[in-house]
């Protein structure tokens, strides 16, 4: 018998009979299948988890500028509250003080306090006196019997209100109209 090399050896080993191919290729057929379903099933897991991780991160984008948004609005109310202020001095100025450079000085701060609020987006509502009242703009803070106005109707204004960008900042504060007809000739006070 010739000498065969270990090549020959395992040439003659190998079982290349139709049966044995069909049940290898069956074989190989289903761990295929099985190997694609766990790769469709790991994708679909990875492409939620995908999806929930940008939810998060848009989440958490949106609370921290709302976050910040809040923390800006509290230090534009405090600058507003002082420019009701500075109005209620400027009004108040005595008429001795029409020259005074100290007044003057008041009266330029005031300036720019409005010129910051302006940069930031910050502007007073139009005067509501006349307006009907609309609670997403204006708190009512009495209801004034008598004005002959119709009813929610404002006929005073208390405190200006303003707006940030297209969101109310702070509401007006108003005096509303409750209807009644006017029991006295004189037409009732309007406050600004």
């Amino acid at each position: 018998m010739p000498h065969r090399t270990r090549a020959e050896e395992r040439a003659a080993e190998i079982d290349i009979s139709p049966t044995k191919l069909l049940a290898d290729i069956e074989q190989l057929t289903k761990e295929r299948d099985a190997a694609l379903a766990l790769a469709e099933e790991y994708l679909a897991g990875l492409q939620r988890e995908r999806a929930e991780f940008l939810n998060f991160k848009r989440r958490t984008e949106q609370e921290g500028a709302a976050s910040a948004s809040r923390a800006a609005d509290s230090l534009r109310l405090k600058v507003v509250d002082a420019l009701d202020d500075f109005d209620r001095a400027i009004d108040a100025r005595p008429v001795a003080l029409a020259d005074d450079p100290w007044a003057d000085g008041v009266a330029a701060i005031d300036r720019k306090l409005r010129g910051l609020l302006e940069r930031e987006d910050v502007r007073p509502m139009a005067p509501t006196v006349g307006q009907a009242f609309d609670p997403r703009l204006h708190q009512a803070l009495s209801h004034v019997p008598g004005t002959g106005r119709p009813a929610d109707e404002i006929v005073g204004e208390f405190q200006r209100g303003y707006w940030v960008a297209d969101r109310v900042l702070r509401p007006a504060l108003v005096a509303v109209s409750d209807g009644e007809a006017s029991t006295d000739p004189t037409p009732a006070p309007h406050t600004n």
